[in-house]
């Protein structure tokens, strides 16, 4: 099953060749929703422009081209040289049983699935995750279970900051407080407080600052009582960070955990390789790659320093070894990192490096997927009162809390268990969807009563949208009628029609941009689609039977698209609120 646009879009490319010449093949045909049809193709206003010709008169020789037999019964010039379309019922009736029926629900899979690697969520090791994690590790997911669903092997990767200078603190911390003691402390204690009081002790005590690089010599030595103890913090992290990832539904597991220590033995050859291409040379004492097109203010070239003055290596070489590996080892066609955008120079310069070593060449391709920060009330940065960083796991407690008082005031008769679990999928799915409907590369304002309303473009919207579609079968006391054929004879069964056609296009749209707020915007307009219908049409005190199945049929593949589309946000649809 296709979107009629692209169907509609193939023929009149094909008209626009006929009637004009091969060298116009690629223009838009502009197609898009109208109200004096079911679309309208706008492409004769701008090729009429650059053939210097009446756009009405363009209009005129595309549908005289156009072969749109068994999918449009009417095509039209309207205006200056508008081409309105009304589609045949039986097409879309076909395209619709076809959707229902299909198990897909109109995804088509890729026609060339790829090698996918997402980068996201990236915490750091020894350190609780706070609200900065939050946007990478929502979007980064939301954006994997997309480009699964279109048929691509999607490979997760979290690139966890699990090595470098401040484990040889934590580290030394750890014999300090003793082994046991120290293990009893990560274990059940808190991540950021053992961390704090390393770090004290490494500004305030001069001994112990340097028995902390003098460890880092020795972790990075391979030093084996070393090395046990660093592999305790990070096994105590990582299991803090499943934990967290659970509750807030995310798919990435121990599997996917690929943390810079992964990397750390691929160094030096990455930067032997780089002064062999003679794209490394020395600057002021470091070794450095100077990619083409990166000036500084002054209009000097740019450096990305891949071997320190002292020897060491920073995360820029971690990255390229990263992309290297992903590239020639793993054969990524495509690497996508969710990562904030003031990182974004930094991907440039990686992803210019890469290619200038012959890594990174076509078909492959590397994407920084940017995104803005999350704003408290006053336009700052998300805060607690206080002042400190909003932990992820008390962002999590407090949605769930919040999301349960709003839940119980709307139906106080769901026992206590189910109250519990939907509270627990209104408050994650609330806060998902805040920030997944935003363009992600804009700041957005953290805001409980816009989040949690049931009104508007918001989460709680769209579940208590399909729980409310569910009740009418539950009400009902019927099955989905899958079986049932479709009959379109009313315009708001029609418009909701066509808005489900539309899923599997937008799905493509969102993996080809990388912007999940596309589908959650398509979502929004489903559901208010769904709610035109049911104001407009009967469903079960439908005029006859045939319609009553028709439109329980429309109701149950709406509810079907809404909770998949949620569920490939990351967001549980509920069966019932």
């Amino acid at each position: 099953m296709a979107d009629p646009v692209h169907a509609l879009a193939r023929a009149f490319q094909a008209a626009i060749t006929t009637a004009f010449g091969a060298e116009h093949a690629a223009v838009d045909p502009s197609l898009r929703r109208s109200t004096h049809a079911d679309y309208q193709a706008n492409a004769a206003m701008a090729l009429g422009k650059r053939l210097g010709r009446p756009p009405r008169e363009v209009a005129a020789a595309i549908v005289a081209a156009l072969e749109l037999d068994g999918i449009c019964r009417k095509v039209e010039i309207a205006g200056p040289g508008f081409v309105n379309l009304t589609l045949e019922d039986a097409y879309l009736t076909r395209e619709l049983a076809e959707t229902a029926g299909g198990g897909r629900l109109g995804i088509a899979p890729a026609a060339e699935p790829e090698t996918v690697i997402v980068d996201y969520s990236g915490p750091n090791a020894a350190k609780e995750m706070h609200v900065g994690h939050l946007r990478s590790t929502i979007i980064g997911d939301a954006l994997a279970r997309v480009l699964e669903a279109l048929g691509h092997r999607v490979i997760r990767q979290n690139h966890l900051g699990d090595w470098g200078t401040p484990f040889g603190m934590l580290i030394e911390h750890m014999l300090d407080l003793g082994e046991a003691a120290a293990s009893q402390e990560l274990s059940v204690g808190d991540l950021n407080a053992f961390y704090r009081q390393a770090r004290a002790k490494f500004d305030g005590d001069a001994a112990f600052a340097e028995r902390s690089r003098r460890r880092v010599v020795r972790l990075q030595g391979g030093d084996e009582q070393t090395l046990a103890l660093w592999r305790q913090l990070v096994r105590e992290s990582t299991r803090y960070f499943d934990s967290v990832y659970r509750r807030l539904g995310v798919t990435l597991t121990d599997a996917d955990f690929a943390g810079e220590s992964f990397y750390n033995p691929m160094l030096p050859d990455v930067v032997e390789e780089l002064g062999r291409k003679g794209l490394a040379r020395e600057s002021e004492g470091a070794l450095c790659v100077f990619p083409a097109g990166f000036t500084g203010k002054g209009g000097e070239p740019l450096p990305l320093i891949v071997r320190k003055q002292d020897g060491g290596y920073g995360y820029a070489t971690t990255d390229l070894a990263a992309i290297r590996h992903r590239l020639t080892t793993v054969g990524a066609r495509r690497i996508v990192y969710v990562v904030g955008a003031p990182q974004s120079q930094h991907f440039a310069m990686v992803f210019a490096t890469a290619r200038e070593a012959g890594w990174l060449t076509p078909p492959a391709r590397a994407e920084h997927v940017a995104f803005g920060s999350v704003l408290g009330a006053d336009k700052k940065m998300f805060k607690t009162r206080s002042g400190d960083t909003v932990k992820l796991s008390d962002l999590i407690d407090e949605a769930t809390e919040r999301a349960a008082k709003v839940v119980r005031e709307k139906n106080p008769d769901l026992d206590a268990e189910a109250a519990d679990a939907v509270a627990r999928s209104v408050g994650v799915g609330a806060v998902k969807y805040a920030d997944l409907s935003s363009d992600r590369i804009k700041d957005y304002v953290f805001d409980w009563d816009r989040m949690l309303a049931f009104e508007g473009n918001t989460a709680p919207y769209l579940m208590y949208a399909h729980a409310r579609i569910r009740s009418i079968f539950r009400k009902a006391g019927v099955e989905s009628p899958r079986e049932a054929g479709i009959v379109l004879s009313e315009p708001a069964e029609r418009a909701l029609a066509l808005e489900l056609l539309r899923f599997g296009a937008v799905l493509e749209d969102v993996a080809a941009t990388l912007e999940p707020h596309r589908l959650c915007g398509y979502l929004f307009e489903l559901a208010g689609s769904f709610t035109s219908f049911y104001e407009r049409c009967p469903v079960l005190r439908a005029e006859s039977d045939d319609v009553r199945r028709s439109r329980l049929a429309l109701c149950d593949l709406t509810a079907e698209v809404l909770a998949k589309g949620l569920g490939l946000l990351g967001i549980e649809a509920p069966e019932r609120m």
